[in-house]
């Protein structure tokens, strides 16, 4: 069936447009190879990449200073390059094509990071409701529904949701991220929640405010542990 949809939608690379892009469906080898990959050494809490040769298990000021509430967050990519575009594509023009290859980069990264974890469910961040109605659609949800098959995990939408319309994080400092979702979000259907496992799941995490806050509100709900899951860095 693949190969018929190919001659007649004929696919090309998101990033250089190469016809027919493997080891993806619309990101090439080149493209894929070129990403900047977050790769160690990186803080062992929150993921984020340190400069230099570090050569111990390492855990930024960042988190230091303030533990966050989740026990560990990972990313796939830098956002940058093809993986950013098709991302864009994904969340600002419905490019809903773009999710199985975004979910299978994810994949590689849980494998090697969270396969030994026996999550109970996967749960994406959500959207607050008058945003979801004007989009259509949270791609986060559709992140992690794609991501949850990969890896054979139920998901569980329901359990959170956002109760403040937030402003969108991405032109503000990192204490403005931190009060603009202070309290946005709350826990649903606590008998669910409690005792379980958690990956949490959205598309681009920076400061790691956003997914904090979601830990927070699924710990209170009852969660035994929340890990996070991005498919890129900010």
């Amino acid at each position: 069936m693949k190969p018929l949809l190919d001659m007649v939608y004929p696919r090309n690379c998101i990033g250089c447009g190469v016809s027919s892009p493997e080891p993806f469906r619309y990101i090439c080898w080149e493209c894929w190879a070129d990403s900047a990959r977050v790769e160690a050494p990186f803080c062992s809490v929150c993921g984020d990449p340190v400069a230099g040769a570090v050569d111990h298990e390492y855990t930024c000021y960042t988190c230091s200073n303030d533990i966050p509430v989740y026990e560990k967050a990972r990313s796939v990519v830098r956002y940058s390059g093809a993986v950013s575009e098709a991302l864009r594509q994904l969340k600002y023009h419905a490019g809903l094509w773009a999710a199985p290859d975004l979910a299978a980069m994810m994949k590689t990264c849980f494998d090697a990071e969270f396969s030994g974890i026996a999550f109970d469910f996967v749960v994406p961040v959500p959207l607050f409701r008058l945003r979801r109605r004007e989009r259509g659609f949270n791609q986060s949800e559709i992140l992690a529904r794609e991501l949850a098959k990969q890896i054979g995990c139920k998901t569980e939408p329901g359990v959170l949701r956002r109760i403040k319309p937030t402003a969108t994080q991405t032109n503000l400092t990192a204490p403005q991220r931190l009060s603009n979702v202070k309290n946005a979000f709350k826990f649903r259907r606590e008998e669910k929640l409690a005792g379980k496992n958690i990956l949490l799941v959205d598309d681009v995490m920076t400061t790691g405010a956003t997914v904090n806050a979601c830990a927070k509100a699924l710990k209170k709900g009852g969660a035994a542990s929340v890990y996070v899951l991005t498919a890129a860095r900010g």
